[in-house]
């Protein structure tokens, strides 16, 4: 596939490292803690809103008596009843998920994408110049009035009220289903209810939409990506990963990827192996970040991770040995034991790239159930990640399942396993995109890379006829 380059792009990602490190809670994760539970029963808020009534405080204890701490206690007297202790308040529960995985067999990215994603970009260049949408307010089946009027012109706009149904301030199926639509088109879960996120993307500008569209379209059109019948796609915004096979999205994973700080790099390659019981190296830039200022403050921090310093020739190098207040450790090679602590998990999907990222597995799986997942090094981990390692390995002539590399895994040996083609796999960056059927999608800017104007997304350039190898 034969593509002009972005100047832009290529320099986005040069000065970052990129590197896979297990994830600690960051300061972007936009969970907010559940109120807690009424006593009594209220009216609900919604289902989003976070509110409850105040849990009614605690009885209040009478003064205690006043004791002369020099007096001595007098005989037989009985001793002081021991003050009560306070009940162990009991863990807030999460909050709803409101981000849910898609469910359409259609892959985000198809070689027909740029196409459909730059007409997109001029419909809402159009929808944007007549005024853009009203704004709404939260909203629920049951609602009438003017809320309802004008969700009904707002989601009419982009189509997904049929039309003919714009007018009327009455609640109905059609309604519903139509607030349903656009929330699939978010990844957002279908609750028909207006609220929390959905509220928030609805009142989105037009202007802004529209230039996701573009800046997508132009990132897609720099691609060098050269599609085959089988081929994985990363669209970072989504935090997502879709095994397609002939023209059609076969599985679909809910993944972790880089955060604001380290964000995941756009990536063209192919998969090559699956390795099994992987050891980790540590990066250079991990080493003098994070590993020296550790051992500073905890001497026995490399023990407990099961990481050892090896020389040039490979022989173990004791860390005390090694003055920590210097940066002489990064000129050694750090590498963690396979094993349950890895960083990496069971479980490395290995794709040579300039960048040194990969897909893999980790230890911390409590991650896929956030909504806010840009919390890694740059790797992007995979739940399900055994799933997806067999469909890669699987061929025609050699079945592979998820329980015989379970089975394997087990053995603790490291294994190189390589698949019966090279996989192709692509990592894009993609907040606004329309699917094969003109279907628009759109995810939010977390890296805040959409800087395309009307101007410059007017002189789009559509990539050369992809070669896909079909």
């Amino acid at each position: 596939m034969i593509l002009f380059a972005s100047p832009w792009r290529q320099t986005l990602f040069a000065g970052f490292a990129f590197v896979c490190l297990t994830d600690t809670p960051q300061a972007q994760t936009v969970q907010a803690p559940a109120a807690p539970a009424p006593t009594t029963a209220v009216p609900s808020a919604g289902p989003s809103s976070g509110f409850a009534t105040n849990p009614p405080l605690a009885p209040t204890l009478g003064p205690a008596p006043l004791v002369d701490p020099r007096a001595a206690p007098q005989a037989g007297a009985p001793s002081a009843a021991p003050a009560p202790v306070a009940a162990k308040p009991k863990p807030k529960p999460a909050p709803p998920r409101e981000t849910a995985l898609s469910r359409d067999p259609r892959p985000s990215l198809q070689p027909e994408t740029f196409y459909t994603t730059a007409k997109a970009a001029e419909r809402y260049r159009v929808i944007a110049e007549n005024g853009g949408w009203p704004n709404v307010t939260a909203v629920a089946p049951g609602a009438n009035g003017r809320a309802v009027m004008l969700l009904r012109q707002r989601l009419a706009i982009e189509g997904d009220l049929p039309a003919g149904q714009e007018s009327g301030d009455q609640w109905d199926n059609a309604l519903t289903a139509a607030v349903k639509s656009y929330q699939a088109r978010l990844g957002l879960r279908q609750s028909g209810i207006v609220g929390g996120a959905t509220l928030k993307a609805l009142n989105v500008p037009a202007a802004t939409r529209h230039r996701q569209l573009a800046s997508s379209a132009e990132r897609i059109a720099a691609s060098t990506f050269a599609f085959g019948p089988k081929y994985i796609v990363v669209n970072i915004p989504s935090a997502s990963v879709e095994a397609v096979e002939d023209d059609r999205v076969v599985r679909r994973y809910v993944a972790v990827v880089g955060d604001v700080k380290n964000p995941s790099p756009e990536v063209t390659t192919r998969v090559v192996a699956v390795n099994l019981n992987p050891t980790w190296t540590v990066p250079t830039s991990i080493i003098k970040k994070e590993i020296i200022p550790k051992m500073r403050k905890d001497p026995g921090y490399l023990s407990r991770a099961k990481i050892r310093i090896l020389d040039s020739t490979g022989q173990e190098i004791d860390p005390a040995t090694i003055d920590w207040n210097t940066e002489r450790a990064a000129g050694f090679t750090l590498r963690q034991d396979s094993g349950a602590h890895n960083a990496l998990g069971a479980i490395r999907i290995n794709m040579p790239n300039a960048h040194a990222v990969y897909m893999h597995d980790t230890p911390t799986k409590h991650s896929f159930a956030r909504d806010y997942r840009f919390l890694s090094h740059g790797c992007v981990r995979v739940e399900g990640v055994y799933d997806l390692a067999a469909w890669i390995l699987d061929g025609s002539n050699s079945r592979v399942t998820k329980d015989m590399l379970t089975e394997r895994q087990k053995s603790g040996e490291r294994v190189d396993l390589r698949p019966p083609q090279p996989v192709p796999v692509v990592w894009i960056y993609m907040t606004g995109w329309a699917s094969a059927d003109g279907v628009v999608h759109f995810r939010d800017d977390v890296y805040g890379l959409d800087k395309m104007t009307y101007a410059s997304a007017n002189e789009l350039t559509p990539p050369a006829p992809a070669s896909t190898g079909r």
